[in-house]
């Protein structure tokens, strides 16, 4: 019996995401996690970066499975976009990169997990795409073997065993032109001995 856990994860969303669409998605959640983390909670780097494990998480599930090296390229860059609300910064672009650099340099924990999260799954998911690729390969090259062993020896079977080969009326031996014919034939009635005696008699 399925507990109540596993319910809850089967009943969320399952999307499938592109590599551009998994991009977007993570930068989009961090940018706007970072501004209500800015508005509400004061700028609170440990929500963050707890809000990035989760994300991170999502991205990595979410992305198709032919896209696996799409979540830990996205997931560094939507960390950075999502600590410019956060960061603090001085006048002007200069002060503002120095407060982003800082931040940066301060929250690599943060950093560093959610990308090697991303990674592990990402790398979960490809090893078992490539298991089930080996494996439907192996069952369809095994299926095909036992088709064509099959049919080759019904073939040689049909070709060998399948009755005596007849050869055309003008081929048999016996017919044809070189056929001898008259009393001396084997199928004239004079061929037989009883019959060749009571005729020398007369």
């Amino acid at each position: 019996m399925r507990g109540p856990v596993v319910r809850a994860v089967r009943r969320l969303p399952n999307p499938r995401l592109t590599r551009l669409g998994g991009g977007l998605f993570c930068g989009a959640a961090m940018v706007t996690l970072g501004c209500l983390d800015r508005l509400l909670l004061g700028a609170s780097m440990t929500v963050y970066g707890g809000l990035f494990l989760l994300v991170s998480t999502l991205t990595a599930v979410w992305v198709r499975r032919g896209d696996p090296v799409t979540p830990p390229v996205v997931v560094p860059i939507a960390f950075a976009a999502g600590l410019l609300p956060l960061a603090e910064s001085g006048d002007g672009l200069a002060g503002r990169l120095a407060g982003l650099v800082t931040a940066l340099a301060t929250q690599a924990g943060w950093l560093y997990g959610g990308t090697l999260v991303a990674g592990a799954i990402a790398t979960g998911r490809k090893i078992r795409l490539m298991k089930r690729r080996g494996s439907l390969r192996g069952s369809l090259r095994g299926s095909l073997r036992g088709s064509f062993r099959g049919s080759f020896r019904g073939t040689l079977g049909r070709s060998l065993g399948g009755g005596p080969v007849r050869l055309r009326p003008s081929l048999q031996p016996g017919t044809g032109p070189d056929r001898p014919h008259g009393p001396d034939s084997p199928d004239s009635p004079a061929s037989d001995p009883q019959r060749r005696l009571a005729r020398d008699a007369v």
